[in-house]
Formats: structure tokens, sequence, C-alpha cells
């Protein structure tokens, strides 16, 4: 498994040169998620099967694929909006009752569940269940690592805070190239052999 810091150097390398299509997409995003917040059960149905697309769209640039139109892939999961609802909200469901619990177990939960979006994408034959079971043995011995990839950026975060969070919206891309690109090598390495 490569360091986190070759993970964000990657991620980097995959942004440069086209950071307008996954800004334009962040703020789409950000835009719905805010005004979603003030209906909050219709927000729920719609923001919930969005963060899977949004996450999803990152994926696809990780992986090389056309980025050209990220701001509407993102809207591709709601063509399957049945299935992304019921991952989406199944997820959110184990979270929350397990942060319910304690808060600690709820965010070791919530990394064991994160690579949840990224195999409802690549694996359309398994169910809600399936993929978070899937993305829990995934995460076996890497919730870790994940967590020093999410703390790596505060700095940059702290920086984005003195421009009135404007530099979230390069940030927000950032991140979630990282743990697309954090999930594909996860991947790899779950379809090499055990030494």
């Amino acid at each position: 498994m490569p360091s986190n810091r070759e993970i964000r150097t990657a991620a980097r390398q995959k942004l440069s040169g086209q950071w307008g299509q996954p800004v334009l997409t962040t703020l789409v995003y950000s835009l719905i998620s805010a005004a979603s917040g003030s209906i909050p059960f219709a927000g729920l149905l719609v923001l919930c099967p969005l963060e899977f697309g949004y996450k999803q769209t990152f994926l696809r640039l990780v992986r090389g694929e056309d980025s050209s139109e990220m701001v509407g892939d993102q809207f591709n999961v709601f063509n399957r909006f049945g299935r992304y609802l019921g991952v989406s909200l199944l997820v959110l469901l184990y979270t929350l009752l397990w942060t319910l619990l304690f808060i600690i177990p709820g965010i070791i939960k919530g990394y064991a569940y994160s690579m949840t979006p990224y195999i409802a994408h690549d694996r359309e034959d398994l169910d809600a269940e399936g993929c978070i079971q899937e993305s829990r043995m995934m995460m076996k011995g890497y919730k870790w690592k994940l967590f020093c990839l999410d703390l790596s950026f505060i700095g940059w975060a702290l920086l984005c805070c003195l421009t009135f969070g404007i530099g979230f919206l390069w940030l927000q891309p950032y991140i979630e190239a990282s743990h697309a690109k954090f999930y594909d090598e996860l991947r790899e390495r779950r379809k090499q052999p055990l030494d």
C-alpha cells in the first residue's frame, strides 16, 4: 500500500490542469447540501444518494476516465435512485446507531463504511448490506491509515478558513480525489494473493 503522501501526490497529479470541473462539481454539491438543510426529509432523500454520486465522479477522475462532465455526472446516481438511496440510508443508519452507543465507535464504524460509495459503483451485483460488508472487510487494518490521511489535510483546512471558506472549493476535490485513490489502492491490494 502506498504511503499517504504518495496517495495525495497521485491525487494532485490527477487534478493537475483540470481543476475547473472538480471545483464546479464541489460548488454545485455544496449549494445543494446547503439548500437541503432547510428541508430535512426531502433533503435527506436527495443528499444521501447525491453524496455517492459526488464521490463516484472523483473515482472516475482518479481512474483517468472522462471527467469533462463531472457536474452532471454526479446526478447519474438518480438513474438508479432506489439502489443508491437504500445503500446510503443503510450506511447512515448504521453509523448513527453506533454513534448513539458511543461517539468513538461511531467514528470507527464511519471509517469502516467509508468505501461503500465506491463499492456500490463497482459492484452492481451487491445489495446495500453486501456493499457495507465489503467496505468493512476492505478497511480491516486500514481505518487508522485513512484517519491519518484525513488528518494530513488539517493545515490546508485552517488556511481555507482564512479565505472565508472559498478555499474549500479546491481543498474538497483534493480530499475526495485522495479518498478515491485510497480506495483504488485497497481494491488492487485485495486482488493480489496473500504472501
